[in-house]
């Protein structure tokens, strides 16, 4: 199997970023994934006493198709996000700054209107990270998963809607669910697959268009009795993975 795209989402529920190459540590996810979140006026979150909360708390593609029309890019060297939107001025906010951040709280706050529940917060806490399960992994899936899923309702899915740090090609289609209590070599780093990944709205989302045009955890039980796509890895032993690497499942031990 081969690592077809490595992709991080910097801030939660906006725009990929695709990578040739990450360092992997043990524990960890992809560097800087997750890394922001921008906090619903009525969330409960709370940089003094971080906590991991369901996604609600949090602007998202389950409960806001919207932010889909977002094109945001983080840099982490400069540490400053740019958000631009059609119809909206585009902002670069310096996130070193009180000043910056509120800037792009008010920006998301203005685009998602009443979805905001109140004032958006950019959320940030070193060393935690917004995903959507309690531990940091990776999420990885087949190619051949979404485009037998796709097949069977007679659409080309974009992988991006199930916005997996790793995309892999080789392998029968949804294999990977069944490594679930194994290990795996991803180019130098070694995981264990501890979880599948259950789908929810947010893949109902088109990532090109904003608009909700398709029912992927609808389909996966109607044609697999499940409403799983993907699985979990947690990184054992940090290394170097890019495009191009072998993904390898490793034999029990």
């Amino acid at each position: 199997m081969r690592v077809e795209r490595i992709t991080r989402f910097p801030v939660k529920g906006l725009s990929p970023e695709y990578l040739e190459k990450a360092t992997l540590e043990p524990g960890q996810g992809l560097p800087h994934d997750r890394r922001f979140a921008f906090a619903q006026g009525d969330s409960r979150f709370d940089e003094a006493a971080p906590e991991w909360l369901p996604k609600r708390n949090f602007a998202c593609l389950m409960a806001n198709a919207r932010v889909a029309g977002i094109h945001s890019a983080y840099d982490p060297r400069a540490n400053t996000l740019l958000l631009r939107a059609e119809g909206r001025e585009t902002l670069l906010a310096e996130l070193a700054t009180e000043a910056g951040r509120a800037a792009a709280a008010a920006w998301m706050t203005a685009f998602m209107g009443p979805e905001a529940r109140g004032a958006l917060r950019l959320a940030e806490v070193p060393g935690h990270a917004f995903t959507d399960i309690p531990d940091k992994a990776l999420s990885i899936i087949g190619l051949g998963s979404v485009a037998e899923l796709g097949a069977r309702e007679g659409v080309a899915l974009d992988p991006l809607r199930f916005r997996a740090n790793i995309l892999f090609s080789g392998g029968t289609p949804f294999a990977e669910l069944g490594w679930v209590g194994q290990e795996a070599l991803l180019g130098g780093a070694r995981l264990r697959i501890f979880q599948r990944t259950q789908r929810c709205a947010a893949t109902e989302v088109n990532p090109a268009t904003a608009e909700r045009d398709a029912k992927p955890p609808k389909w996966l039980v109607r044609h697999y009795g499940h409403a799983d796509m993907g699985v979990y890895g947690e990184v054992l032993e940090g290394g170097r993975v890019a495009v191009g690497d072998a993904l390898e499942l490793l034999a029990p031990g």
